[in-house]
């Protein structure tokens, strides 16, 4: 079973802050959830430190590591109508179903990209290959809750030309690793859109929109 201390997630995050110059006393393990391998999934932890400023930082965290999220876009060769394939499953959020692109967390064993790749096939069913794939962003470090965690993000987006009648057969499948319990789900872009309420997604279909310059879908979504 991997140690706290020897989980690249953790090894990471402490180094961030030695390199920015915190002075920590003390880093409690509160709880870690690890998975089928006896790798570190997540960890709370209470942290005891103080800022270069000479105060105490906030010392909860939640420690989650850097994570990719893969928006795919299916677009239909005869009408180029876009689609997007979402993951449907519950979150502890709030225990109702939710509906996201393709994600996955980052070890010290591939790259980003290479997760990414992986994330696709394990959730989606899709085979893309690294090439496919195109970062949003890809020179900041994306914090989504800077105040409660480490968790740092990756984006990326592929486009996939194909048949009406391939893209509505990736939807309904059965997917997921380590007790996930996902479904695949198509929709109409907007629609998809529409049904998200995660705020990494919804950033990154307007990122995606952008750096594509389909203005006329942006603004829909804008309205």
């Amino acid at each position: 079973m991997e140690k706290l201390e020897e989980a690249h997630k953790y090894k990471l995050w402490k180094s961030h802050l030695l390199k920015n110059r915190l002075k920590i006393r003390d880093i409690e393990e509160v709880y870690s959830r690890r998975n089928h391998n006896g790798e570190v999934l997540f960890s709370l932890l209470m942290l005891d430190a103080e800022t270069p400023e000479g105060t105490k930082i906030p010392p909860i965290c939640f420690l989650k590591g850097e994570v990719v999220t893969v928006l795919v876009c299916l677009i239909d060769r005869d009408t180029d109508q876009k689609y997007l394939v979402l993951v449907r499953q519950r979150r502890i959020a709030e225990g109702g179903l939710t509906y996201e692109h393709p994600a996955g967390m980052v070890d010290n064993t591939k790259t980003p990209l290479q997760i990414a790749v992986q994330e696709v096939y394990e959730e989606t069913g899709l085979s893309v290959q690294e090439k496919q794939l195109r970062p949003v962003l890809q020179d900041r470090r994306l914090f989504p809750s800077t105040g409660t965690s480490d968790e740092c993000m990756y984006l990326f987006f592929t486009e996939l030309r194909l048949s009406h009648t391939e893209i509505m057969a990736l939807s309904d499948r059965k997917t997921g690793v380590d007790d996930e319990n996902i479904t695949t789900l198509v929709l109409p872009f907007e629609e998809a859109h529409r049904r998200m309420n995660n705020t990494n997604c919804l950033l990154l279909n307007l990122a995606y929109l952008k750096e594509t310059e389909d203005w006329q879908l942006l603004k829909k979504l804008s309205l």
